[in-house]
């Protein structure tokens, strides 16, 4: 089967090669999430969900990480409305994907970058890879995964990520369900073609039939739930000050000055 290649992308290299599609985050040095690659996988997703040839989809990033999560620039006033909008529309695309989605994660998964990762269906993860959810660093909080992470590692480990910004390695996110398997960084490739061999054995109506039914549950509680983590974000950390100063000290390259409000 020959791969194709959607045109005109500058974030992401996107491929086909039946059944699968592959996503590669390419955005140097550590493939932060700006508003344009957000567009971008909005567009690649919706491309890939068109598609009969396709039943899975593995996201991985170029160089040396996964990606170390969403521009913090986007998170000013100005355009934080616009940032979680667009970040969110991707999230709901993955959930909602009648494909098998696979994260392959290496290096940093930070932030939105590990929030991408945790809403696939499977996620395979290097030994030494950087998990966390740092925002809170930033006076701010990550959303999907305060929706999500608890349904995956639990209330206390989801608590203790999100309001510690505490990094992990691939390891231990492996151990506490924040992924499937972690492997050596060199076996992640073969990983990934095994699960995609063991996919095409099987009828791609099925596994999109079969997804619905594992998810309706959760996506009727998640969707509803991720709504109001953003109206929070937006009516309540927002109007903070502590928020707008955790925002400016990381693009000033200071340490924060906390006021409590």
């Amino acid at each position: 089967m020959p791969t194709h290649a959607i045109p005109a992308l500058t974030r992401m290299k996107v491929s086909f090669e039946a059944p699968a599609a592959q996503i590669s985050l390419d955005h140097a040095p550590l493939n932060v999430i700006d508003i344009a690659m957000m567009e971008e996988l909005a567009q690649a997703l919706a491309e890939i969900e068109s598609r009969p040839d396709v039943s899975a989809v593995v996201i991985s990033g170029a160089g040396k990480g996964f990606s170390a999560g969403v521009d913090v620039g986007a998170h000013t006033p100005d355009k934080v409305g616009e940032m979680l909008q667009k970040f969110h529309a991707v999230i709901r695309a993955l959930v909602g994907s009648r494909k098998v989605t696979i994260a392959a994660v290496h290096g940093h998964c930070l932030g939105g970058g590990a929030e991408l990762a945790m809403v696939c269906d499977i996620v395979y993860t290097a030994e030494d890879a950087q998990w966390g959810f740092p925002e809170i660093k930033l006076g701010c909080y990550p959303p999907v995964a305060a929706t999500g992470l608890a349904a995956l590692v639990g209330q206390r480990q989801a608590s203790e990520l999100i309001l510690t910004g505490r990094t992990i390695s691939g390891t231990e996110a492996a151990s506490i369900g924040l992924a499937n398997q972690a492997l050596a960084g060199d076996q992640l490739e073969s990983a990934v073609a095994g699960c995609i061999d063991r996919l095409k054995q099987l009828s791609p109506a099925a596994l999109a039939v079969t997804k619905k039914a594992i998810y309706a549950w959760d996506s009727m509680h998640f969707d509803k739930g991720l709504a109001k983590a953003e109206k929070v974000y937006l009516d309540e950390l927002m109007q903070t000050a502590d928020a707008h100063e955790g925002i400016r000290a990381f693009l000033q390259k200071r340490t924060p000055t906390w006021k409590g409000n």
